[in-house]
Parts: C-alpha cells; sequence; structure tokens
C-alpha cells in the first residue's frame, strides 16, 4: 500500500487592530490553535504542519502589502507549501480583486487553502463560488464600517472636537488621550499671533517670510512615529499661506469646506482674522487678474492650475516650482518641505505637465464611468436622461480638451499616497456645469479614487494613473517593424554587413535590434497595442540578450510575475 504524499500545511493569521497584542494568548494565538487543530484532523489524509508562523497584527485586509502574507506568498511561490490554512477567508483578504489574484497565483503554484470555520477550500467549482459570495459580503462590510468611521469622523467635528492629524502650530494634545480637544502651547502661539500681525501689517507673504526668518520664527517640531524629526525649520510661503488661513486659530474645527465651533481656545481674535483673511482675498484677486492681462485670459489653462490641491501621504502640499534646462523651463510639483527644508527621501517630485494631464484624464473617466452607471443622479430621472447625456458630454469634451480653469475649479482637494490618488470634487462646480441642484448629485459623484505610481523609462519620469489605457510608444513600435524586415532579409541569406551599408549604421545595430522581431507574440501585441509596461525601452531590448523561451521572456521584461 502506497504511503500518501505529505501536504505541507502553512497557518496564516491576521488581525486589524493592535489592541490585545500584548496580551499572553491574544487573538493570532487563537485563531492559529484552531488551524493546527484542524490540520492535526487531516493527519490521516496526510496533512503535515509547517513549523514557521505567518502572523499579521494591526494590519487591515483592505491590502496584500502585509509581511508576513508577503513572506508566505515566497514560500508558496518557490513551492514549499502545499496548503495555506486560514481561520475565516476575510483574515486571507476582503478584496474580490485581490482574493482573485492570490487564486491565480496559488493554482500557478500548486497550492490551495482552506477556511477551517467555514468548511470548503479553493480545490473545488462551488468552493471557488462560495468564496466569491463570502468575500462580496466581507468586502461590504469592509465599507460600509469605512463610511461609519467617515461619519463619525464628520459627526464629531461638529461637535467640537480634535479627531487627530498633524497637530497645527501653536497647539498641543490635551494630557488626557481621552479628551479630544487642543490646549494651547504658549511659546508657539507668539509665534502665531506675530505671523498673524506680520501679515497684517505687510501684506505680502514673501515680506513676511523673510521677516520671520529675520526674527528666527520656525515651524512646529514634531516626532514621528518611526524616530525622525521633522520641522523647527524657517516657514516658506506655503506654509505661512497655510496657517493664516487655517480657522483653528480662530477656534474652530475644520471639515473639508465648512468648520464648526470648537471646543480649544482661540488664539487669534475676530477682527484680525477677519482683516487678514480679507487681504489675503485681495490679493489672491489681484494676483488672477495680473496672470489674466499677461496671459490673454489664459494663464490658470496653461501653468499650474493645481496649486494648492493636493497634499502628499504626510499632510504636506505640493507646491509647483520649475527649473531650466538647456533653456527650457520645467515645471514640477514637489512637496513643500524639498522647498522650505532640503532633501527628503520621502517628498515627492512630480513632472508638472505629465501629473496635470494624469489627473485631467482620471476626472474624465471617472465622470465617464459615472454617467454610463447612471450614477450622476442621487435619485435617477428617466424623464431628464435625454438632457443629462450631452450636459455631461459637453463637460467631457471640456475636461479632454485640457481646459485647466475647468478642471482647476473641479478638482476641490486631494491626496497622493504610494499607489494611490484620492480626490474631492466641488459640488457647486460640477452642479453649475450639469445645471443641476447641488442636493442632487449623486454622493459617490464627488469622490474620486484610483491608481497612482511613478515609473522610470530611462531618464523620463513616467506618471501611471487609474487604468493603464493602451499608448503606443511611436519609436518601440517602428523598430519592431523594422526588426521584423531584417529578420527575413537575414533568413534570405542577406548579410548583416549588407543590411549595416545600406542603412548607415554599425553592423552591431542590426544585430542588438533584429533579436526584436523573435519576441513572444504576446510582448509584440503588448507593443503594437500600446499595453506593454511603461518600463520596457528599446535600450532595455536591446541592452540585454533575451532568451529564447517566450515565457522567460515575458517574466524578464515584467509582462509576468516572476
Amino acid at each position: 500500500m502506497t504511503a500518501r504524499p505529505k501536504i505541507r500545511c502553512a497557518i496564516y493569521t491576521r488581525k486589524s487592530s493592535e489592541e490585545g497584542l500584548d496580551q499572553d494568548f491574544n487573538s493570532l494565538d487563537a485563531q492559529h490553535e484552531a488551524c493546527a487543530a484542524y490540520i492535526a484532523s487531516q493527519r490521516h489524509e496526510g496533512w503535515k504542519p509547517l513549523p514557521q508562523r505567518y502572523d499579521d497584527g494591526g494590519l487591515s485586509g483592505g491590502t496584500l502589502d502585509r509581511p508576513a502574507l508577503q513572506r508566505l506568498l515566497a514560500e508558496v511561490d518557490a513551492g514549499r507549501i502545499d496548503m495555506v490554512v486560514v481561520y475565516k477567508i476575510d483574515r486571507l483578504t476582503r478584496s474580490l480583486a485581490d482574493f482573485a489574484r492570490l487564486v491565480e497565483r496559488l493554482e500557478a503554484a500548486g497550492c490551495s487553502f482552506v477556511s477551517v470555520t467555514q468548511a470548503f477550500n479553493t480545490s473545488s467549482s462551488m468552493g471557488r463560488l462560495t468564496l466569491n459570495v463570502l468575500l462580496s459580503f466581507a468586502q461590504f462590510e469592509r465599507e460600509v464600517t469605512a463610511e461609519r468611521i467617515r461619519d463619525k469622523i464628520a459627526a464629531s467635528k461638529k461637535k467640537g472636537l480634535w479627531m487627530g492629524g498633524n497637530l497645527p502650530l501653536g497647539y498641543d494634545n490635551h494630557p488626557d488621550p481621552k479628551t479630544r480637544t487642543l490646549v494651547i502651547n504658549s511659546t508657539e502661539a507668539a509665534i502665531v499671533r506675530r505671523i498673524f500681525d506680520l501679515y497684517a501689517e505687510l501684506g505680502c507673504l514673501r515680506r513676511v517670510a523673510e521677516s520671520a526668518a529675520a526674527e528666527g520664527l520656525r515651524s512646529k517640531r514634531r516626532l514621528r512615529a518611526d524616530g525622525r524629526v521633522t520641522g523647527d525649520r524657517p516657514m516658506s510661503r506655503g506654509q505661512i499661506h497655510f496657517l493664516l488661513r487655517n480657522p483653528v486659530y480662530l477656534g474652530r474645527i475644520r471639515h473639508k469646506e465648512k468648520s464648526w465651533p470648537g471646543l480649544h481656545e482661540a488664539i487669534i481674535d475676530g477682527d484680525l482674522w477677519k482683516r487678514v483673511q480679507d487681504m489675503l482675498g485681495a490679493a489672491a484677486r489681484r494676483s488672477r487678474r495680473q496672470g489674466d492681462a499677461s496671459n490673454g485670459g489664459k494663464a490658470r489653462d496653461r501653468e499650474a492650475w493645481l496649486t494648492a490641491k493636493l497634499q502628499d501621504e504626510t499632510g504636506d502640499r505640493l507646491t509647483p516650482t520649475h527649473t531650466l534646462r538647456n533653456g527650457r523651463r520645467l515645471r514640477y510639483y514637489v512637496s513643500n518641505r524639498l522647498i522650505s527644508c532640503g532633501t527628503d527621501p520621502t517628498g515627492w517630485r512630480l513632472p508638472g505637465p505629465a501629473l496635470e494631464k494624469a489627473i485631467v484624464n482620471v476626472v474624465a473617466a471617472h465622470l465617464e464611468h459615472a454617467a454610463t452607471s447612471h450614477r450622476i443622479l442621487a435619485t435617477p430621472d428617466a424623464s431628464t436622461a435625454g438632457t443629462m447625456a450631452p450636459r455631461m458630454r459637453t463637460l467631457l469634451d471640456r475636461i479632454a480638451g485640457f481646459d485647466g480653469a475647468l478642471c482647476g475649479d473641479l478638482v476641490n482637494r486631494g491626496s497622493l499616497r504610494r499607489g494611490r490618488i484620492e480626490m474631492e470634487l466641488d459640488a457647486s462646480v460640477l452642479a453649475r456645469e450639469l445645471a443641476l441642484a447641488e442636493k442632487d448629485l449623486h454622493p459617490d459623484l464627488l469622490h474620486v479614487t484610483a491608481a497612482f505610481d511613478l515609473r522610470r523609462r530611462g531618464v523620463e519620469a513616467r506618471i501611471v494613473v487609474g487604468d493603464i489605457r493602451p499608448s503606443p510608444d511611436p519609436y518601440l513600435r517602428a523598430m519592431l517593424v523594422r526588426a521584423h524586415g531584417w529578420a527575413h532579409e537575414l533568413r534570405s541569406g542577406t548579410g548583416v554587413s549588407e543590411i549595416a551599408r545600406r542603412e548607415k549604421v554599425p553592423d552591431s545595430y542590426i544585430r542588438t535590434r533584429s533579436q526584436i522581431a523573435f519576441l513572444s507574440p504576446g510582448i509584440q501585441s503588448a507593443i503594437l497595442e500600446g499595453s506593454q509596461p511603461p518600463e520596457l525601452t528599446q535600450k532595455r531590448l536591446v541592452s540585454n540578450t533575451l532568451p529564447l523561451d517566450w515565457a522567460e521572456q515575458e517574466r524578464l521584461l515584467g509582462f509576468r510575475e516572476a
């Protein structure tokens, strides 16, 4: 009688919050114990537990970027795990999209997984169907929980509570962690009052920044969770402008475009606040008039219409800047700390035109998707469908025409982080363009989220936002066509030197580039369609000796996971 093959089982556990993880026996231990007992019950089937533990404590199931899970997947890819055992399927993931990728990756490695409390596994079609149903409910639960958290934050701010975030200069957290309010830091409050007084006296951000630096006024010193110290530096004009606009100094709590009376004490009195806001408004109007006069009324159409709209994952605003290179003016949006504090590897430096084009594309795609899925109106009305479609098409045409003034008005605010961009659209502008009342807009219409990545093509930085649409590379596509012509000549007996003389290039040029004709059909189709990875360049193709195996080519060039 032949012995049953051993099935190597790895146990994966996860807990969303860090609460209770310091206990001797916590939720992760309970999950591990239940999974180990289930594996023991399957010993007659050849199941054998592996000694390594894969525990992710305090991490959300909404992403696969978890240390223990990545270690587990690496072992699966290496063929050292046959079965992944979890307590419940939502411990592995709460996202349907992530689940589909996980199942594909596990099946490719010949690995399955089982949920010990839900009595199914992925080795059968019925098990996969059940998993999809359960994951749909898990994802729904996660989204509902996120909505509840957002609603709770909004309700708490209406009551004047401080709900966390970067502490503003002039305030500290209350000594009692259960008391959600701010207390005045007398030393920093004096700096805030001085900044307001300087602007009321000088009326110019540049002169205020110069005077503040001369007087030694500095930004708030912050100790990050990783031990880094930031701040405590001279303030830039952008930081001063943000400080002067922050209603927290008037004793109010801001939530999106509204502010509510806070429980904390004000640093600035109402008269000074109003005078400074009037001066800032007048300066902004004056700046726009000057820009319109000098640029034919199209200054915002062309440059920096995302100013004061975006911030990075630290809450730092992205500030427009430029540099001159070979007589060309190159625009960028950079994290403000790169201007005021110097080098910071965590700061963003994004090419301005590319970022603006990417934002235009993702806003247009969002509105177009809302139109096709009938999510423009809060309550769909068949009687208005005939008039709504042309209004939305007109709006999309204007956005696609790169109307910077319109896009600048539409985007209220946004935030970037590695892998994600989130934006809020201005309800009043959108309602005006669609000839609707704000209350009639669908709530989802104002919230835009998309994937975000910054990739390199040689020295060129390419922004990838949202779904990657086919974008053929004309040089790469032309080289593929030429390579096929050369390969045909070589097969017909024409020598490399003869082709090189005719093309007026070295022999090595023909040898290295003709190999492009022998790429896999999938790679060649992607080049022709423009769906190749952004980092795939002609230089990368000709600088490497490509393997003959098509699957190996696709792995080497980023079409498949290694």
